[in-house]
Formats: structure tokens, C-alpha cells, sequence
């Protein structure tokens, strides 16, 4: 009953969030005759000319989704250098581990490391992104597989890249260091070669360092553009991009006997200083076409293709036992080698049928991606297996493959057990259509749909190894994915919106390393895929004065087909029930609010603040007995379980002040409630409360001075997770000094 009495509790607080501005909304109403901007505003609205997550020219206001949108502004202004650091300030997402090693978002308790875009375009290569030429990141909330095809389960992430300014030569710079020893340079130049053609080149070097023992790296990047004006009609975007990155792994440490982060071990690095390290190399050509063929239909094709290159080699805890101080340490090698060739088209037109507007969008998308994937486990020679124990000193015995365990015996660790050798093929199809139309001035209503042919074949060339035949698995998945909403307009700034949307995610997972087989049918016939669907419900209200609120309330239901799990006497742990061949449907629920306001207070003074509550189960996987072997949960049934890195509230809130015409300042908190490490809910993360602050002084009016402080209060906390066992330290009190300025 907890669970539906919280519901109902966020459901009323929903409500008052959702009345208030209708009360405030009247008064201005009768007050004032409110104006609206309707030029492009960063921030305010999508970009209009350019490709973005939407496809179409929609002001947020009009968008039946909740979503977020970070400025370059806000990066500079709050010190943001990575994905992690901007969804620490967003509602409804928190960020997960990733290993250590990439890039992981969890969007509405819906975890992901591959619904991230680039300028509209998939980008789904595990990695670190930097920041560096992006003039803002959206972040769109809830499944919508219409534009962005297989995966956007929970949400997906697009980041927006700078492009070449006609009529314009700058330079701008940013330099910084900080208290841990690393630092940045950035460079930002764009070129008007002459009225129809604009280069840029943005590049940086980063020199990477923290508050972990061995952790250091380096990442660097150039982005050079070109912006070329064909016709009056007619705009071409060209863009390479090649991006280098290194660093330390560092997978955090593990549990206690209590059931939460071990702190007694939170100075001690479980790795080998030599051998744990991921390095990426990509190299990244983007292009785009827009063509005005009519004042009311536009066309837009793109094309991207990458070459990536990884390698990850990592070390990290598997156990601890507090009584003796030993910790089991486990590792492996993994390569990746992807190849994305991405083309995509699509047509955006206007026009009446009676006395309907109708705003249509239509396209296809082709996807084809070549992947190699292999890993090798450890080998410890004292134990022939992948697992050594080593006594939690600081630093761990382990270095440059040799080192002592917890015995007192000299070992020796090898990456020489093949794990995985596969080789993935996938070719997707897309088509989609959406229609906006507007019914009346006060009624939109959005009806569309994608369909998705997804092949993969998967290659075990490690089969291939043992045995000398091939093992080649593949499938097709053909898939409809609907979006429905509507958008209810009382006055020209309040909207409120309704939507229900599904997607779905292939069973070859986001990194396409495997098929998993139906236990039910003839061997080779692969699972069908993960669904998601989301029901939601909005509120946007834009008020004069350049402030925005916007509130929603939601439910995500996931359904998961596999292989049924074994009963088991709870007594013996022996199988009652095989269940040997059979399929289940397993179902999970994630409902949740989201309220967040952005904008100026004053002119001198604005804010970002956002809220969320999340609630999510999941079922119970086989039969649950007591003692006495009586049923207490049947399978399908809520299992009580809580899904694993879902904080039920965060709230965070970003300030900035200008003092004096020269001088500002700026404060954040973040907030986020406890979570489990794991689905099993047997490790805890413990609730944190972090402050921020920075302070800018404008040397000119074209140069600023900047120190950001994180953790202004030096808490330890605990912030993410992968496993039970790998649990991430966050930084104590740390400052970055910055330099910047654009002439």
C-alpha cells in the first residue's frame, strides 16, 4: 500500500503545481496582455534551421513531451565538462557508472548508454562525450521511437553542435585549471569567407585528474564546419570530427556488510595502476542538406558515417568481508570496432484541408553498422581463474600484471581467457509520418508513426575457435511505434498536453553483442524484443517576464519476454520447478512526476530549478515460497523489488546573481534520494544534498574571469552505481579556475 499512498500523495502535489499557474496566469491575464517571443531563442525555443531531435520547427511550448534544454551559456556558467555533470541538474534522469568507461544515463529509471544523438543523428558508440562544440544538449523524456527508431526507452539525449556564422569572424577561447591538477583549453573560431560561405573550427585538449589514486588521462578533439549558402533556398552543412580519448578506469569500490558503500575503503583504487585503461579514437564526417522548396515545405537529408576504435581493460571488486579486510578482484579486456553509416530525409510541409492546419512531417532513415566485439577475462596464475583476493590496503598489491594476494603468495594476472569474439552486421529501414493539426486556435492534435525493419546477424567467432563451425544467429524485428498527443492551448502561454508513445529495443541489446534464444522454440529463434510505452500528462506555462514552468505526470510499462525462472524450496535452494522450455513476459511499471522552472527573476537575477518523483517495481521473475513452502509472491505478480539507481525524489536548483555590471555570482544544490546499487535491493546508496557555487568577474567586456567551487560543504556521498560492488566515490571540495573571452 506504500506504493500507491506515495502515488496518490505526488499525484495531489502534481495537482497544486498544476493549478498554481493558472491562478498566477489570470492575474497577468487581467493585468497585462501578455507577449511571446517568436523569433528563435536559445533556450526558449529548438533550433528552427537546423536538424534537431524534433525534426520539425515546434516552440517548446507546443512539444507534448517533457524535455530539457542546457545552453552553451549554462556549460560555461556552472563549469560543466561532461554528460554526468548536466544531468546532475536535470529532472526525471540521473546519471549511472558505465564502468568507468563511457557515457550512461538513467532516464526515468530506464537505464541507457546508446540513446544518445548528435544534430538528430544516432551516436550510440560507448564513450566519455566532451562539450566542447555544442551550442546546447536536449533531453527529451519518455519513449518516442517516431523520430529516434529502436531504443529511446526511458528518453534519449541530442546534443547540438556549433555551426559556421555568415557575415560573422570571431575567435573565442576558454582556458581553466583545477585543484586536482587537471585543465582545459578551448578554441572556438568561425570564418566568413565571404556572404554565402562561413568555416569554423572548434579543437580542445583536456588534461585529466580527480580525487582517485592512479586516475589520469588525457582527451582531445577538432571539429572543423563548414556552412555554405548554395541558393537563397539552398544550405549546405559540412563537418569532420576526430576525437582521441585516455584514461584511467576507476570502478569504484564495494559494499559493506551493512548493505551500503564500504567508506572504511573509499581512499583505496581496486586496480592495476599499469593495465586499466580505455582509449577511443573516432573520426566522424557529417552532412547536411536543406533546401526551401515552397514558403511552406522544407527538405532536410543527412548524412553521417563513424569509424570508432575502443579498448577497455578494467579491474574491479566482486566481494569484500569486512572480518578478514579481503577483497575479490576480477577483470578483462574488451575491444570494440564500429562503423556507422547513417542517411536520413525528411520533409517538413504546411497546409490546409477546411479548416484544419495541418504541420507534416515525413521521412526515412537507413542505418548500417559493421561491429567487432571480443573480450578476454583475466587469468590469476595462483588460482587459474579470473578471481584473486587481495587484503583493501591503500595502494592494492597489484601493479603492471604482478603483485601479492591476500595468501602472501606471488600472482601473476594474463588477459588470456577468450570470453567473446563476435562479429555484428545490422541494417535498419525507417519511414515515419506525423501530422500536427491544429483544430483550433486553443486544440492541436498530433497523430503519427515510425515503422522499423531491424536485421542483425551475429557471427560467435569464438564458437568458430573452439569447435572450427560457424555459429551465425540472426533476425528481423518489423515494428510499428505509435504517437499520439494532444496540446490544449487556454492562452497563447499555457499549454497543456497529453501524449502516449511506445518504443522498443531489440534483444541484441544496445551494443549488438548477442542474440539470446526463445527457450520455447526450435534452437536459433531469438526473443522477441523489449516494448515500452508511455502515457503522460503535461503542463507548459510561459510567463512574461522570460520565466517557464513546466509539470508532468507519467507511466512507463516495460514488457521483457525470457526465459522463465526456476521455483526453488527456499529452505535447500534445490529446483521445485524447472519450468524447462518455457517463455514468461516479465512487466515492470516506473510512474513518476517532473516540475521544473527556468528562467529570469529579474534582469539581473535568474533560475533553473527541477523536481522529481519516480516509483517503479518490478515483477516477481518465479514462484516466491516462505519457510513452510507456501506461496507469498506468484510469478507476474509486483515483487516488491524496487528497480535498481531509482532515487524516488531529486530536486535541483542553479541561481545566478549579477552584482555589478562586471561582477556575478552563482550557487546550485542538488539533491538525490536513496537508491539501490542493484535489483536484488540489497546494497543501498545513501541520499545526498551537494552544493555548488562560482563567481565571474568581466576583466573587459570581451574577457571573464570564473572559479566554479563543487562540493562547496566537502560531503562524501556516493552517487552511482554499476553493480552491488562498484560504487562510485564522489569528489570532495574541488575548484576549477577559468579564463575566457571572444573577440
Amino acid at each position: 500500500m506504500k506504493y500507491r499512498t506515495q502515488t496518490r500523495h505526488s499525484i495531489c502535489a502534481l495537482a497544486v503545481l498544476l493549478l498554481t499557474p493558472f491562478a498566477a496566469a489570470q492575474t497577468d491575464a487581467d493585468d497585462q496582455e501578455t507577449t511571446l517571443d517568436t523569433i528563435e531563442v536559445t533556450g526558449h525555443h529548438l533550433y528552427t534551421d537546423r536538424l534537431n531531435a524534433l525534426k520539425s520547427p515546434t516552440p517548446i511550448i507546443d512539444v507534448p513531451q517533457s524535455l530539457s534544454i542546457t545552453t552553451a551559456d549554462q556549460i560555461v556558467e556552472q563549469g560543466f565538462d561532461s554528460i554526468g555533470d548536466i544531468v546532475l541538474y536535470t529532472p526525471g534522469v540521473t546519471q549511472s557508472q558505465g564502468e568507468g568507461h563511457r557515457d550512461a544515463v538513467v532516464f526515468r529509471g530506464v537505464r541507457s548508454t546508446a540513446d544518445f544523438f548528435i544534430d538528430g543523428v544516432r551516436d550510440d558508440v560507448q564513450y566519455f562525450r566532451s562539450l566542447y562544440n555544442l551550442e546546447q544538449v536536449e533531453i527529451l523524456r519518455g519513449p518516442n521511437a517516431l523520430f529516434f527508431g529502436r531504443g529511446g526507452t526511458g528518453g534519449i539525449l541530442n546534443r547540438v553542435t556549433k555551426k559556421g556564422v555568415l557575415g560573422e569572424n570571431f575567435v573565442g577561447f576558454l582556458g581553466g585549471v583545477d585543484t586536482f591538477g587537471g585543465g582545459t583549453v578551448q578554441f572556438d573560431g568561425n570564418y566568413a569567407a565571404n556572404e554565402k560561405v562561413a568555416l569554423r573550427v572548434n579543437a580542445f585538449y583536456e588534461r585529466l585528474n580527480n580525487h582517485r589514486d592512479f586516475f589520469d588521462g588525457d582527451r582531445f578533439g577538432i571539429n572543423p564546419t563548414a556552412f555554405i549558402e548554395l541558393t537563397p533556398q539552398t544550405t549546405l552543412n559540412l563537418s569532420y570530427e576526430y576525437i582521441n580519448n585516455e584514461r584511467f578506469v576507476d570502478r569504484g569500490i564495494p559494499s559493506g556488510a551493512d548493505g551500503r558503500p564500504a567508506e572504511q575503503l573509499v581512499d583505496i583504487t581496486f586496480s592495476d595502476e599499469d593495465l586499466a585503461t580505455t582509449t577511443f579514437e573516432a573520426h566522424i564526417i557529417r552532412a547536411s542538406l536543406s533546401h526551401q522548396f515552397l514558403d511552406n515545405l522544407k527538405g532536410n537529408l543527412s548524412a553521417s558515417f563513424a569509424d570508432n576504435d575502443k579498448l577497455y581493460a578494467n579491474f574491479f571488486p566482486i566481494s569484500f568481508d569486512e572480518t578478514t579486510n579481503i577483497v575479490g578482484l576480477d577483470g578483462y579486456v574488451d575491444t570494440t570496432q564500429r562503423q556507422n553509416l547513417v542517411l536520413s530525409a525528411n520533409l517538413v510541409g504546411e497546409f490546409e484541408t477546411g479548416f484544419l492546419h495541418h504541420t507534416l512531417v515525413t521521412g526515412g532513415e537507413f542505418i548500417d553498422t559493421s561491429n567487432n566485439n571480443d573480450r578476454f577475462n583475466t587469468v590469476f596464475d595462483q588460482t587459474n581463474d579470473d578471481v584473486e583476493f587481495f587484503t583493501a590496503t591503500r595502494p592494492i598489491n597489484l601493479r603492471g600484471g604482478t603483485g601479492v594476494n591476500a595468501s602472501g603468495q606471488a600472482t601473476t594476472v594474463t588477459f588470456s581467457d577468450l570470453n567473446d569474439d563476435t562479429e555484428a552486421d545490422v541494417q535498419v529501414y525507417s519511414a515515419y509520418i506525423q501530422d500536427e493539426i491544429e483544430i483550433a486556435p486553443w486544440l492541436d492534435i498530433i497523430l503519427g508513426v515510425r515503422y522499423d525493419s531491424f536485421d542483425i546477424t551475429v557471427d560467435n567467432i569464438e564458437t568458430f575457435i573452439d569447435t572450427g563451425t560457424r555459429d551465425i544467429t540472426s533476425r528481423r524485428d518489423d515494428r510499428f511505434s505509435p504517437r499520439l498527443g494532444f496540446v490544449l492551448k487556454p492562452q497563447e502561454n499555457i499549454s497543456i498536453y497529453g501524449s502516449f508513445s511506445e518504443s522498443f529495443l531489440p534483444r541484441s541489446g544496445e551494443q549488438f553483442a548477442d542474440l539470446p534464444d526463445d527457450p520455447s522454440t526450435p534452437d536459433d529463434d531469438t526473443l522477441d524484443p523489449n516494448t515500452f510505452s508511455n502515457l503522460e500528462l503535461g503542463l507548459k506555462y510561459d510567463f512574461a517576464n522570460r520565466l517557464s514552468f513546466t509539470a508532468a505526470i507519467f507511466e512507463i510499462e516495460q514488457s521483457t519476454p525470457q526465459e522463465a525462472a526456476p521455483v526453488r524450496d527456499p529452505a535447500t535452494g534445490q529446483i521445485i520447478d524447472a519450468n524447462a522450455g518455457m517463455l514468461e513476459i516479465v512487466d515492470s511499471e516506473i510512474r513518476g512526476i517532473e516540475a521544473q522552472i527556468q528562467g529570469q527573476l529579474t534582469d539581473k537575477w535568474d533560475i533553473s530549478a527541477g523536481y522529481s518523483y519516480l516509483d517503479g517495481e518490478q515483477v516477481a521473475t518465479a514462484d516466491v515460497l516462505d519457510a513452510s513452502g507456501q506461496l507469498v509472491i506468484a510469478q507476474g505478480e509486483e515483487s516488491g523489488l524496487v528497480l535498481r539507481e531509482l532515487p524516488e525524489h531529486t530536486f535541483n536548483i542553479w541561481s545566478n546573481y549579477q552584482v555589478t555590471p562586471k561582477f556575478g555570482i552563482g550557487a546550485g544544490l542538488t539533491f538525490q534520494d536513496e537508491s539501490f546499487a542493484d535489483n536484488g535491493n540489497n546494497v543501498t546508496l545513501p541520499s545526498f544534498v551537494r552544493l555548488d557555487a562560482a563567481a565571474y568577474y568581466d576583466l573587459t567586456d570581451k574577457i571573464r574571469l570564473q572559479i566554479n567551487i563543487e562540493n562547496l560543504t566537502d560531503t562524501e556521498y556516493f552517487p552511482n552505481a554499476h553493480t552491488a560492488n562498484n560504487i562510485t566515490v564522489g569528489a570532495p571540495i574541488n575548484a576549477r579556475f577559468t579564463i575566457s573571452g571572444r573577440f
